[in-house]
């Protein structure tokens, strides 16, 4: 920051892109995603027709995969999860407590891809300015509070709401509740936890975006945020048709809240599939 010959781009107070000149001459980019998720920083040397890729060390690119392979395999197995707990209830082959167990067996993934999607971002090599395309990597930490970052802001958010569901999923085991009680413990907890998801998909599309609309059909990152965005889309639908009316005590549309239950959950499997390609 603060070089005469470094372009920062981004959205709001966030940066998501630099280029700029290293000392030998030619061009440097740094991207948040790649340089996160895989290590990558593009450097062009002078006079050569393309860039080639430079970054971390060989122990901070280590870190990376294992982190991202435990995060992936975490939501791959808990939209599983979800997706069997909606398959269940939709076609009545088990009792609620069935589906409740399920749920929270899934959600328990959920949570643990969360935590660790949000060490990937406080575990990430860093950037270092003005270099020739360095990525260091800082000793092991299990949090940090980094808000001015879109990538942690949006993990952060992503593990909230999967705690959020946690309230909602435990909820979901207490029996005798009224219709009141129902839609304060289980209901509202789900939708809030459906909004966050929503946000932290809106702040990575951001940060791979730059803040601006974008489509790049060739750009895996992009694709596993849009899969796992329309996955939290699904859920909101869910969510919303499975608000129980006081009049009837009868949810708006069972079915509808089971299919957008087993269809987003089967795209935050889709999505952990994915980023298990996601590596340096």
């Amino acid at each position: 920051m603060g070089q005469p010959d470094q372009r920062a781009e981004g959205t709001g107070p966030f940066t998501t892109r630099l280029t700029w000149q290293p000392p030998g001459g030619g061009t440097a980019v740094w991207e948040s995603r790649p340089a996160r998720r895989r290590g990558l920083i593009a450097v062009r040397p002078p006079g050569a027709a393309r860039a080639h890729d430079a970054g971390a060390d060989e122990t901070a690119l280590g870190r990376i995969r294992r982190l991202n392979a435990v995060a992936a395999t975490a939501f791959v197995i808990g939209g599983a999860l979800f997706a069997a707990g909606a398959t269940v209830a939709q076609f009545g082959s088990g009792d609620a407590t069935t589906c409740a167990s399920i749920y929270f067996a899934g959600g328990l993934f959920f949570n643990t891809g969360g935590y660790v999607s949000l060490l990937q971002v406080v575990n990430a090599p860093r950037h270092v300015p003005g270099g020739e395309g360095a990525l260091v990597a800082r000793g092991w930490r299990w949090w940090s509070y980094e808000p001015m970052r879109v990538d942690w802001l949006s993990a952060f958010v992503l593990f909230a709401g999967t705690l959020v569901f946690a309230v909602d999923l435990l909820d979901s085991f207490l029996q005798g509740l009224t219709v009141q009680q129902v839609n304060r413990l289980i209901w509202a907890p789900d939708v809030i936890g459906c909004v966050l998801f929503l946000i932290s998909g809106h702040l990575a599309f951001a940060e791979i975006c730059h803040g601006r609309p974008c489509l790049r059909q060739r750009d895996l990152g992009w694709w596993i945020v849009a899969v796992n965005q329309l996955g939290s889309a699904l859920f909101m639908v869910s969510a919303l048709a499975a608000y129980t009316r006081p009049a009837t005590g009868s949810l708006i549309n069972a079915d509808i809240a089971n299919w957008g239950t087993l269809t987003g959950a089967l795209c935050f499997s889709a999505g952990g599939i994915l980023q298990q390609y996601e590596r340096p």
